[in-house]
């Protein structure tokens, strides 16, 4: 027994009704067998209440009318075959769209009613007085109701003049009437090679008709494709997607990096050192392109960052702030600028941070440059390096009890950081150092909970009342245990106690000394009830 592939014809005309997943399939479909019959001309009528299509070109007309209900059979010449793979599914379209299709060129002309084509019968080619250059196309019983507003969009970068109801259309990504180079992909338009202004939004186009886009973008902000039609195809029947579509990403990706390349490497030469860094440092490391940058001296002020203010766990890195002028190559090489690597700031490299602050380093990005780059022998690596802290004439050291962080607070009158041989004392705030506070004489804000947490929980929402109690409590410890006055720091205390919620107390008169019973203990010692001249009837010590 032997098989063979076979095709129902029935069930294939049937079914080719579904192929088509857009409606406006047909208007594309249209406008790229004009395109491929020489066009330079086409408009398109459409008369929504009457539901009636024309689309005329200029092109080269059509001698063999068959040619239209021919299915899988293109009937393109071999250079055009050879050029753009067309399908010859194309007009077929129209048959499953419209009730009727009139289609007259040159000196011929074919009324059909679309039912009887499907159904196979024969379809009468006349001939007509009036010459008809190239073909026009008048479809009946078509349903396009919002044609006028879609229109401008599938002809973006359609690469003929196209009129709608007689108002041409703006195409406004067409390769003429963009400022292109040529790639071995096709031709490409970047965007920013004058201003550096780069995209990674792109617009790729197939012989006139889009087939990869962002999911949305600007217009004046996005790189245009114009693919090679030898090179790459469409997906069978709308060719709105390229097959292997992730393949061909991926090559796209790598012909416009090799583009800004081109584009780079001619900017280099034409102008200054300064300008060149200025304009297109962002669009070089964006496109993996800063080798360009190793043999300049002049660096990037987009990679150094400067302390401003007191360094927190916050992702807004509200504490630094970029220079305005880079370091030149002279100062970071005679040491008289640092550059320092710091990772963000947490729990274990706020130190770090804060000696950093302290010697007025910068935070010096050096990922954003290559690791041949000059400037990478000069970087300090903070956070490699073992940091040592300790209070300066500690003075106590307890628990803060707080809503959020449980951390041990060490007061003293200065905090010593140490890294290597850099020794600075910190006079002015907090350092937090593995779970530590550590409190200078100069701090009275409680704002170093905020370099033990972020405050941000496991459900990423961040936690502004727990902040606030944490650093009110941190704030009142610290005055607490600073306070000079002993009536003042007692009454402190009590006030948090709230005794008065305990109706035992009420109108009692107590003694209370600290320093006694186990350190630091305190005794409480009742003497007397308000209005008695009683003594002390009760004693309590810790």
């Amino acid at each position: 027994m032997q098989i063979q592939v076979r095709i129902n014809e029935e069930g294939a005309l049937r079914n080719q009704r579904y192929a088509f997943t857009d409606r406006f399939t047909l208007v594309s479909e249209l406008l790229q067998n004009a395109r491929r019959a020489g066009a330079m001309h086409i408009e398109i009528h459409y008369d929504a209440t009457a539901q009636v299509l024309r689309v005329e070109d200029d092109g080269r007309g059509l001698d063999d009318f068959q040619k239209l209900l021919s299915f899988h059979e293109s009937g393109w010449d071999a250079a055009t075959s050879a050029e753009e793979r067309p399908f010859g599914v194309g007009f077929s379209k129209c048959l499953y769209a419209a009730t009727r299709c009139i289609v007259a060129s040159k000196h011929q002309r074919v009324d059909i009613d679309t039912a009887a084509a499907l159904d196979k019968a024969s379809i009468e080619v006349e001939p007509i007085a009036e010459a008809v250059a190239g073909t026009r196309i008048e479809l009946h019983g078509v349903d396009l109701p919002d044609l006028g507003n879609r229109i401008e969009s599938l002809c973006l970068g359609f690469p003929v003049e196209v009129l709608f109801n007689g108002k041409p259309l703006l195409r406004r990504f067409a390769a003429a009437h963009l400022a292109t180079m040529a790639s071995p992909m096709g031709t490409v338009h970047l965007t920013g090679t004058r201003d550096g202004k780069f995209s990674y939004n792109t617009m790729v186009f197939l012989q006139g008709f889009c087939v990869m886009k962002p999911n949305y973008c600007p217009f004046d902000e996005v790189n245009v494709v114009h693919l090679d039609s030898r090179q790459f195809m469409a997906r069978l029947p709308d060719r709105d997607k390229l097959i292997d579509e992730d393949v061909q990403k991926k090559r796209i990706d790598t012909e416009l990096k090799a583009c800004w390349r081109q584009t780079l490497d001619v900017a280099k030469t034409q102008l200054s050192p300064e300008r060149f860094v200025a304009i297109y440092y962002a669009a070089m490391r964006a496109w993996g392109h800063v080798d360009l940058l190793n043999d300049l001296d002049v660096l990037p002020a987009e990679l150094f960052d400067e302390i401003v203010d007191y360094p927190i766990q916050d992702d807004d890195r509200s504490y630094v702030r970029q220079v305005a002028v880079a370091p030149t190559r002279q100062a970071v090489e005679s040491g008289a600028v640092t550059l320092v690597s710091l990772d963000w700031l947490d729990d274990d490299n706020a130190a770090r941070w804060m000696l950093a602050r302290a010697k007025g380093y910068l935070v010096f990005d050096w990922i954003g440059l290559s690791s041949e780059h000059w400037a990478w022998r000069h970087v300090r690596f903070l956070d490699q390096e073992t940091v040592q802290v300790e209070a300066v004439s500690e003075q106590v050291r307890v628990q803060l009890e707080g809503r959020w962080v449980w951390p041990t607070v060490i007061l003293g009158e200065a905090v010593r950081l140490r890294a290597g041989s850099k020794v600075v004392e910190v006079t002015d705030k907090g350092v937090c150092h593995h779970g530590v506070l550590y409190i200078p004489a100069g701090e009275t804000s409680g704002e170093a909970v905020r370099q033990a947490s972020s405050y941000i929980d496991e459900n990423d929402q961040f936690l502004a009342s727990d902040l606030d109690a944490d650093r009110d409590a941190l704030a009142d410890l610290i005055r607490r245990l600073r306070s000079v006055d002993p009536v003042q720091t007692l009454d402190s205390l009590l006030q948090d106690l709230r005794l008065g919620r305990y109706p035992l107390l009420h109108g009692k008169a107590f003694q209370v000394t600290v320093g006694v019973g186990a350190a630091p203990g305190h005794s409480v010692a009742l003497v007397a009830e308000a209005g008695s001249a009683n003594t002390g009837v009760g004693y309590a010590g810790s």
